[in-house]
């Protein structure tokens, strides 16, 4: 899981395998292989980032 900040500043985890999209619109907008989408005060960049992290700890056990 990932910790991202909702525009409210509200923190949550997400499931990265679950993201189909990430959007700056400018506001950066997370689309779910369900459907859902949320914004996050994150860039794309840094989804991006904690994205490749995350991937990196699961291969790396």
């Amino acid at each position: 899981m990932i910790e991202v900040t909702k525009i409210n500043g509200v923190k949550i985890l997400i499931n990265p395998d679950l993201l189909e999209l990430v959007e700056e619109t400018p506001d950066t907008v997370l689309t779910f292989t369900t459907g859902r989408k949320i914004i996050v005060k994150e860039s794309r960049q840094e989804v991006k980032n904690l994205v490749k992290s995350y991937r990196k700890d699961i291969f790396a056990n």
